[in-house]
């Protein structure tokens, strides 16, 4: 199997790549439209500088060589969705060349995707096939897209979702493209062909076009190669096509045959000027990428000892990070930090539809919680109390645990006592627990913490009851 990817970024910019229309998603059709994304006679674009500048940190991300002159061309072809009639993209001169993206294998081993391009253009407008036709919503027309083309360095469908997955999860960090892949903002093509065993000649390719989805990438590539494979056997020849993913059939159907670059009849667009970047223009924009998150994943496992998927878990969600580095900055206590915020502190947050942009709970006060975990003060069940009431109200959580009464009871004699009150009331129990009902000491064991509210510290619980138990 040989595989290269062909993926279609939206660029989080506020207005279009060649004019001032806002680029809002599901806004009223064809209401952020103006003489230019329209392709109206007489209109002249203005390239989005936004768009450079994110094009640029891509490339910087993936380990591109910037070019100095770049320069816009026009791609001819004759569509619905293209107002134009040719859509202004890159062709011979783009902003980014080379590179390449390190995925992980299966086996834990790396390996380096290489990149041919990053090249920068806009969307066409977007079809909506009814049943009484088609319509078209020119407010996608002219969205600023980059275009990152992989060489095709891919072997399985895994390779090339993990691939997927890397280059979405960084630039979604960068703040480039939010990558919603459900509403378009990122897309993929894949090219798939078959190579004979110890052959050096590839494969003749089919394109699969607006893939949006990592199932539907898996599938897809699967369904496609086997079909290769087939023609092959069947001693026939596999024709160049562009092909699309019916996600009911489970099945790829065709589209058209396949273009080649002489029928887009490619020629440099003459409204627009060269790009030109100079060195200082690309230090400033490398100076702006934060830590990436798999290099920051890479030292929240070094330093602060947390394994692998917790820390990607983590470093994900940028402003998570921060508040987990915040927070360990100042109780020295990684795991259980991030134990809490993995678990139930996310919990509360989705079930509240709320982020760590937006939560009340302050990194010190996440600290002080920490700490009455790990001291004991607070157990696990209380804990969540006490953090329910710090979501809510942004509370210091030693104030709660003074106020509702919930710090945890360590004192053994005083917890004795109550074990030797519930077991001389619940004589059923104990002859359960001679006749090898292991329920029973859990039985117990729920009556105990229930008398004491749950303050009783569970760990010694435990061991009082299992003590007397053994005695009897």
């Amino acid at each position: 199997m040989i595989v290269g990817l062909e993926v279609h970024v939206e660029l989080s910019t506020n207005t279009k790549m060649f004019c001032g229309c806002s680029t809002k998603f599901g806004e009223i059709p064809n209401s952020h439209v103006c003489p230019v994304c329209l392709g109206l006679p007489g209109s002249l674009p203005k390239l989005n500088g936004k768009a450079v500048e994110y094009a640029v940190k891509a490339g910087i991300a993936f380990n591109c060589d910037i070019a100095g002159n770049s320069r816009m061309d026009r791609k001819n072809y004759f569509y619905p969705d293209c107002p134009k009639n040719y859509q202004i993209t890159q062709n011979q001169f783009p902003l980014c060349r080379n590179g390449y993206i390190e995925i992980e294998l299966e086996d834990g081993a790396a390996k380096k995707i290489r990149l041919d391009r990053i090249h920068i253009e806009e969307d066409a407008a977007k079809l909506i096939h009814t049943g009484k036709g088609t319509l078209v919503d020119y407010n996608r027309a002219g969205i600023p897209l980059i275009e990152i083309v992989s060489k095709p360095d891919m072997r399985t469908s895994g390779e090339a979702v993990s691939y997927l997955k890397k280059l979405k999860d960084t630039l979604q960090y960068m703040g480039i493209s939010d990558c919603r892949m459900e509403e378009g903002s990122l897309r993929c093509d894949a090219n798939v062909s078959a190579r004979l065993r110890n052959s050096c000649e590839l494969g003749t390719k089919t394109e699969i076009k607006n893939l949006n989805s990592f199932k539907a990438l898996k599938k897809a590539i699967e369904y496609e190669y086997k079909s290769h494979v087939n023609t092959i056997k069947e001693g026939k020849k596999v024709k160049q096509k562009t092909r699309k993913w019916d996600d009911l059939k489970l099945e790829t159907v065709d589209m058209r045959n396949k273009e080649e670059g002489n029928d887009y009849r490619y020629f440099p667009e003459g409204d627009l000027l060269p790009v030109c970047i100079s060195n200082d223009y690309i230090e400033k924009v490398k100076r702006s990428i934060p830590e990436l998150p798999y290099e920051k994943a890479g030292r929240f496992e070094r330093k602060y000892g947390i394994v692998g998927t917790d820390a990607l878990n983590i470093v994900l969600d940028i402003s998570k990070a921060g508040f987990f580095e915040d927070t360990v900055k100042i109780c020295g206590r990684p795991k259980t930090a991030s134990n809490w915020i993995l678990g139930y502190m996310t919990v509360l947050l989705n079930k509240n539809s709320m982020d760590f942009d937006s939560i009340k709970i302050t990194p010190d006060n996440m600290a002080k919680f920490v700490k009455l975990i790990e001291d004991g003060v607070l157990s696990s069940n209380t804990g969540k109390r006490v953090m329910e009431e710090m979501l809510d109200t942004g509370g210091d959580p030693d104030e709660i645990v003074e106020k509702r009464g919930l710090a945890q009871n360590n004192d053994r004699g005083e917890i004795l006592r109550v074990v030797e009150h519930v077991i001389n009331k619940n004589p059923g129990c104990i002859e359960d627990y001679r006749n090898g009902k292991k329920n029973a000491v859990r039985f117990i064991i729920g009556l105990i913490m229930k008398e004491t509210r749950g303050r009783a510290n569970p760990t010694i619980v435990n061991e009082l009851v299992l003590e007397k138990l053994s005695k009897i």
